[in-house]
Protein backbone atom coordinates (compact mmCIF):
# COMPACT_ATOMS: atom_id res chain seq x y z
CA UNK A 1 0.00 0.00 0.00
CA UNK A 2 2.78 2.24 0.92
CA UNK A 3 5.63 2.00 -2.14
CA UNK A 4 8.10 4.95 -1.38
CA UNK A 5 11.64 4.65 -2.71
CA UNK A 6 12.71 6.51 0.56
CA UNK A 7 10.16 5.46 3.27
CA UNK A 8 9.81 8.88 5.22
CA UNK A 9 6.28 10.22 5.36
CA UNK A 10 6.19 13.75 6.70
CA UNK A 11 3.56 13.71 9.32
CA UNK A 12 0.37 16.58 9.17
CA UNK A 13 1.21 19.78 11.15
CA UNK A 14 -1.70 21.50 11.46
CA UNK A 15 -1.41 25.20 12.20
CA UNK A 16 0.80 26.35 9.33
CA UNK A 17 4.01 24.23 9.17
CA UNK A 18 1.89 22.24 6.38
CA UNK A 19 2.36 23.41 3.37
CA UNK A 20 1.87 22.16 -0.32
CA UNK A 21 5.13 22.93 -1.26
CA UNK A 22 6.26 21.01 1.96
CA UNK A 23 3.94 18.07 0.51
CA UNK A 24 5.11 18.08 -2.89
CA UNK A 25 8.79 18.38 -2.41
CA UNK A 26 8.93 15.01 0.00
CA UNK A 27 6.87 13.40 -2.85
CA UNK A 28 9.83 14.56 -5.23
CA UNK A 29 12.28 13.32 -2.46
CA UNK A 30 10.80 9.59 -3.03
CA UNK A 31 8.54 10.31 -0.10
CA UNK A 32 5.46 11.48 0.93
CA UNK A 33 3.70 14.13 2.70
CA UNK A 34 0.28 14.59 4.37
CA UNK A 35 -1.55 18.06 3.50
CA UNK A 36 -3.29 18.69 7.14
CA UNK A 37 -6.85 19.66 7.31
CA UNK A 38 -7.09 20.62 10.82
CA UNK A 39 -8.29 24.55 11.63
CA UNK A 40 -8.48 24.91 8.09
CA UNK A 41 -11.95 25.87 6.39
CA UNK A 42 -13.31 23.76 3.87
CA UNK A 43 -12.32 26.03 0.79
CA UNK A 44 -8.72 26.36 2.38
CA UNK A 45 -8.32 22.66 2.16
CA UNK A 46 -9.81 21.94 -0.79
CA UNK A 47 -7.34 24.95 -2.34
CA UNK A 48 -4.72 23.21 -1.45
CA UNK A 49 -5.84 19.73 -1.79
CA UNK A 50 -6.36 20.80 -6.00
CA UNK A 51 -2.71 22.25 -5.88
CA UNK A 52 -0.85 18.96 -5.11
CA UNK A 53 -2.87 16.99 -7.35
CA UNK A 54 -2.10 19.41 -10.05
CA UNK A 55 1.53 18.95 -8.76
CA UNK A 56 0.94 15.03 -10.00
CA UNK A 57 2.62 13.50 -6.91
CA UNK A 58 1.76 11.37 -4.34
CA UNK A 59 0.25 12.76 -1.38
CA UNK A 60 -1.76 12.48 1.95
CA UNK A 61 -4.59 14.80 3.59
CA UNK A 62 -4.83 14.57 7.56
CA UNK A 63 -8.41 14.86 9.33
CA UNK A 64 -9.19 15.34 12.57
CA UNK A 65 -12.10 13.02 13.73
CA UNK A 66 -14.68 15.28 15.73
CA UNK A 67 -15.60 14.31 19.92
CA UNK A 68 -19.24 15.79 19.59
CA UNK A 69 -19.40 15.89 23.35
CA UNK A 70 -19.78 19.26 24.44
CA UNK A 71 -16.89 20.66 26.54
CA UNK A 72 -17.79 20.87 30.43
CA UNK A 73 -18.90 24.76 30.55
CA UNK A 74 -18.17 25.28 33.67
CA UNK A 75 -14.48 23.90 33.22
CA UNK A 76 -14.19 26.38 30.61
CA UNK A 77 -15.52 29.18 32.16
CA UNK A 78 -12.90 28.72 35.25
CA UNK A 79 -9.88 28.61 32.64
CA UNK A 80 -11.50 31.88 30.77
CA UNK A 81 -11.35 33.27 33.97
CA UNK A 82 -7.93 32.02 34.72
CA UNK A 83 -6.64 33.92 31.45
CA UNK A 84 -8.59 36.78 31.55
CA UNK A 85 -6.93 37.73 34.71
CA UNK A 86 -3.24 38.26 32.56
CA UNK A 87 -4.65 38.81 29.36
CA UNK A 88 -7.72 40.64 28.95
CA UNK A 89 -11.63 39.78 28.23
CA UNK A 90 -11.40 36.99 25.89
CA UNK A 91 -14.62 35.80 23.28
CA UNK A 92 -16.71 32.35 24.76
CA UNK A 93 -15.34 29.68 22.90
CA UNK A 94 -17.71 27.35 21.66
CA UNK A 95 -17.97 23.83 23.72
CA UNK A 96 -18.76 21.57 20.25
CA UNK A 97 -17.30 22.28 17.03
CA UNK A 98 -17.27 19.31 14.30
CA UNK A 99 -14.05 20.81 12.37
CA UNK A 100 -16.10 20.67 9.18
CA UNK A 101 -16.17 16.80 9.27
CA UNK A 102 -18.36 16.06 6.70
CA UNK A 103 -17.30 18.49 4.59
CA UNK A 104 -13.43 17.47 4.54
CA UNK A 105 -14.30 14.02 3.98
CA UNK A 106 -15.97 14.90 0.62
CA UNK A 107 -12.58 16.93 -0.09
CA UNK A 108 -10.72 13.51 0.29
CA UNK A 109 -12.24 11.88 -2.32
CA UNK A 110 -9.95 10.42 -4.33
CA UNK A 111 -6.72 11.16 -2.52
CA UNK A 112 -4.15 8.85 -2.49
CA UNK A 113 -4.13 8.85 1.11
CA UNK A 114 -6.14 9.70 4.03
CA UNK A 115 -5.02 9.37 7.74
CA UNK A 116 -7.56 10.06 10.40
CA UNK A 117 -6.18 11.31 14.12
CA UNK A 118 -8.42 12.05 17.26
CA UNK A 119 -10.24 8.68 17.33
CA UNK A 120 -11.97 6.25 14.55
CA UNK A 121 -14.29 7.55 11.86
CA UNK A 122 -17.38 5.92 10.93
CA UNK A 123 -17.02 2.72 9.28
CA UNK A 124 -18.85 4.27 6.44
CA UNK A 125 -16.49 6.84 5.73
CA UNK A 126 -13.53 4.44 5.94
CA UNK A 127 -15.72 2.37 3.12
CA UNK A 128 -16.40 5.59 0.73
CA UNK A 129 -13.40 6.84 0.67
CA UNK A 130 -11.48 3.30 -0.46
CA UNK A 131 -14.28 3.01 -2.95
CA UNK A 132 -13.09 6.63 -4.31
CA UNK A 133 -9.47 4.91 -4.80
CA UNK A 134 -8.06 6.39 -1.10
CA UNK A 135 -6.20 4.67 1.16
CA UNK A 136 -7.01 5.31 4.74
CA UNK A 137 -4.47 5.36 7.62
CA UNK A 138 -6.03 5.06 11.05
CA UNK A 139 -3.39 6.86 13.97
CA UNK A 140 -3.40 4.84 17.16
CA UNK A 141 -0.99 5.31 20.49
CA UNK A 142 -1.46 1.92 21.98
CA UNK A 143 -2.29 -1.92 21.05
CA UNK A 144 -5.59 -1.71 22.38
CA UNK A 145 -6.53 1.52 20.38
CA UNK A 146 -4.63 -0.20 17.36
CA UNK A 147 -7.04 -3.67 17.28
CA UNK A 148 -9.69 -1.52 17.42
CA UNK A 149 -8.89 0.07 14.51
CA UNK A 150 -8.15 -2.96 12.57
CA UNK A 151 -11.24 -3.75 13.03
CA UNK A 152 -12.71 -1.23 10.70
CA UNK A 153 -10.30 -2.46 8.04
CA UNK A 154 -7.76 0.05 7.03
CA UNK A 155 -5.05 0.17 4.65
CA UNK A 156 -2.42 0.80 7.26
CA UNK A 157 -1.71 2.13 10.80
CA UNK A 158 0.33 5.49 11.89
CA UNK A 159 1.17 4.01 15.39
CA UNK A 160 2.23 7.22 17.28
CA UNK A 161 4.29 7.52 20.53
CA UNK A 162 4.32 9.73 23.20
CA UNK A 163 7.73 11.41 22.04
CA UNK A 164 5.67 12.71 18.77
CA UNK A 165 5.36 16.98 18.76
CA UNK A 166 1.99 17.70 18.75
CA UNK A 167 -0.93 16.69 19.25
CA UNK A 168 -1.31 12.87 20.80
CA UNK A 169 -3.83 11.38 18.48
CA UNK A 170 -5.01 8.92 21.78
CA UNK A 171 -8.96 7.67 22.08
CA UNK A 172 -8.08 8.25 25.64
CA UNK A 173 -7.20 12.22 26.78
CA UNK A 174 -7.49 11.75 30.32
CA UNK A 175 -5.76 8.88 30.45
CA UNK A 176 -2.60 10.01 28.35
CA UNK A 177 0.71 10.19 29.90
CA UNK A 178 2.82 10.77 26.68
CA UNK A 179 5.52 7.96 27.50
CA UNK A 180 6.58 5.56 25.45
CA UNK A 181 8.86 5.39 22.79
CA UNK A 182 7.89 4.91 18.58
CA UNK A 183 9.85 1.40 18.97
CA UNK A 184 8.50 0.00 22.34
CA UNK A 185 4.94 0.98 20.28
CA UNK A 186 5.86 -0.39 17.25
CA UNK A 187 6.91 -3.83 19.04
CA UNK A 188 3.22 -4.04 20.43
CA UNK A 189 1.12 -2.91 17.34
CA UNK A 190 -0.16 -6.13 15.32
CA UNK A 191 1.39 -5.62 12.10
CA UNK A 192 -1.86 -7.51 9.98
CA UNK A 193 -1.51 -3.97 7.63
CA UNK A 194 1.33 -2.27 6.88
CA UNK A 195 2.55 0.36 10.28
CA UNK A 196 3.71 3.79 9.82
CA UNK A 197 6.08 4.46 13.23
CA UNK A 198 5.82 7.57 14.46
CA UNK A 199 6.91 9.35 17.48
CA UNK A 200 10.75 11.56 18.17
CA UNK A 201 12.72 10.46 15.23
CA UNK A 202 14.90 13.01 13.85
CA UNK A 203 18.09 10.71 12.61
CA UNK A 204 19.10 8.01 9.79
CA UNK A 205 19.67 5.97 12.79
CA UNK A 206 16.44 5.73 14.24
CA UNK A 207 14.39 5.60 10.98
CA UNK A 208 16.44 2.58 9.73
CA UNK A 209 15.81 1.40 13.75
CA UNK A 210 12.37 1.30 12.90
CA UNK A 211 12.48 -0.17 9.66
CA UNK A 212 14.64 -3.04 10.83
CA UNK A 213 11.91 -3.42 13.46
CA UNK A 214 9.35 -4.01 11.02
CA UNK A 215 7.90 -0.44 10.14
CA UNK A 216 6.68 0.06 6.70
CA UNK A 217 7.53 3.78 6.50
CA UNK A 218 8.61 6.72 10.00
CA UNK A 219 6.31 9.26 9.67
CA UNK A 220 8.46 12.43 11.26
CA UNK A 221 7.08 15.88 11.52
CA UNK A 222 9.41 18.12 13.86
CA UNK A 223 12.12 17.26 12.25
CA UNK A 224 10.74 19.49 9.06
CA UNK A 225 10.20 22.51 11.36
CA UNK A 226 12.70 23.81 9.97
CA UNK A 227 12.47 22.80 6.23
CA UNK A 228 12.38 26.13 3.51
CA UNK A 229 8.94 24.73 2.27
CA UNK A 230 7.38 24.33 5.83
CA UNK A 231 5.25 27.54 7.47
CA UNK A 232 6.48 27.30 10.70
CA UNK A 233 6.61 30.48 12.05
CA UNK A 234 9.56 32.76 12.94
CA UNK A 235 9.63 32.31 16.84
CA UNK A 236 8.85 28.98 16.40
CA UNK A 237 11.47 28.13 14.31
CA UNK A 238 13.90 30.42 16.96
CA UNK A 239 12.86 28.84 19.68
CA UNK A 240 13.56 24.85 17.91
CA UNK A 241 17.76 26.07 18.51
CA UNK A 242 17.33 27.32 22.11
CA UNK A 243 17.43 23.80 23.80
CA UNK A 244 14.28 23.79 25.40
CA UNK A 245 12.76 20.63 26.88
CA UNK A 246 9.63 19.35 26.05
CA UNK A 247 6.59 18.73 27.74
CA UNK A 248 3.03 17.01 27.48
CA UNK A 249 0.62 20.14 27.94
CA UNK A 250 -3.39 20.23 27.52
CA UNK A 251 -2.73 24.59 27.69
CA UNK A 252 -3.39 25.68 24.29
CA UNK A 253 -6.33 23.41 23.01
CA UNK A 254 -7.27 21.00 26.22
CA UNK A 255 -6.15 17.82 24.34
CA UNK A 256 -2.65 16.72 25.41
CA UNK A 257 0.18 17.51 22.91
CA UNK A 258 3.89 17.78 23.34
CA UNK A 259 5.19 21.12 23.06
CA UNK A 260 8.72 23.00 23.68
CA UNK A 261 8.35 24.60 27.75
CA UNK A 262 7.67 27.77 27.81
CA UNK A 263 5.78 30.46 30.03
CA UNK A 264 2.38 29.56 28.74
CA UNK A 265 3.03 25.97 29.17
CA UNK A 266 4.18 26.94 32.80
CA UNK A 267 1.77 29.00 33.94
CA UNK A 268 -1.86 27.45 32.29
CA UNK A 269 -0.80 23.83 32.22
CA UNK A 270 -1.65 22.91 36.01
CA UNK A 271 -5.24 24.75 35.58
CA UNK A 272 -6.37 23.60 31.50
CA UNK A 273 -9.16 21.16 31.60
CA UNK A 274 -9.32 18.70 28.99
CA UNK A 275 -12.06 20.27 27.10
CA UNK A 276 -10.82 20.33 23.05
CA UNK A 277 -11.94 22.64 20.86
CA UNK A 278 -13.15 24.69 23.10
CA UNK A 279 -10.04 25.58 24.50
CA UNK A 280 -8.15 25.85 21.51
CA UNK A 281 -10.84 28.58 20.17
CA UNK A 282 -10.48 30.02 23.83
CA UNK A 283 -6.62 30.65 23.71
CA UNK A 284 -6.67 31.27 19.74
CA UNK A 285 -6.61 35.18 20.35
CA UNK A 286 -3.44 35.15 22.41
CA UNK A 287 -1.79 32.92 20.47
CA UNK A 288 -2.52 35.30 17.41
CA UNK A 289 -1.49 38.39 19.48
CA UNK A 290 1.73 36.63 20.58
CA UNK A 291 2.86 35.20 16.83
CA UNK A 292 2.08 38.70 15.36
CA UNK A 293 4.17 40.71 17.69
CA UNK A 294 7.15 37.61 17.81
CA UNK A 295 6.49 36.12 21.17
CA UNK A 296 7.35 32.65 21.83
CA UNK A 297 6.64 32.42 25.39
CA UNK A 298 2.56 32.65 24.65
CA UNK A 299 2.52 30.34 21.06
CA UNK A 300 2.26 26.71 21.45
CA UNK A 301 5.75 25.52 20.03
CA UNK A 302 4.76 22.00 19.47
CA UNK A 303 7.77 19.95 19.05
CA UNK A 304 9.02 16.23 19.65
CA UNK A 305 11.52 15.15 21.66
CA UNK A 306 14.39 14.63 18.97
CA UNK A 307 13.75 18.33 18.39
CA UNK A 308 17.08 18.60 18.51
CA UNK A 309 18.31 17.17 15.52
CA UNK A 310 15.92 19.64 13.27
CA UNK A 311 17.92 21.17 10.61
CA UNK A 312 17.07 24.17 8.28
CA UNK A 313 17.20 23.21 4.34
CA UNK A 314 15.37 22.04 1.61
CA UNK A 315 12.55 19.19 2.55
CA UNK A 316 14.16 16.67 0.11
CA UNK A 317 17.74 17.21 1.36
CA UNK A 318 15.87 16.57 5.14
CA UNK A 319 13.98 13.58 3.14
CA UNK A 320 17.13 11.65 1.95
CA UNK A 321 19.08 12.56 4.99
CA UNK A 322 16.70 10.70 7.27
CA UNK A 323 16.43 8.13 4.91
CA UNK A 324 20.13 7.34 4.92
CA UNK A 325 21.12 9.07 1.69
CA UNK A 326 23.94 11.58 2.39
Amino acid sequence: MIELSRPVVVAPMAGGPSTVALVVEAARAGGLGFLAAGYRTPEATAREVAEARAAGVPFGLNIFVPDLAPADAAEVARYRATLEADHGPLPAPPLTDDDHFAAKVRIAAGVPFVSFTFGLPPTDVITALRGSGSAVLLTVTNAGEARRALALGPDALIAQAGTAGGHSGTFDPAGYDGSGTALTLLRTVPRTVPVVAAGGTGTAAGVRALLDAGATAVQAGTAFLLANEAGTRAPHRTALSEGRETVVTRAFTGRPARALRNRFTDAYGPHAPLAYPAVHHLTAPIRAAAAARGDAESINLWAGTGHANARPGPAGEILRTLAGCK
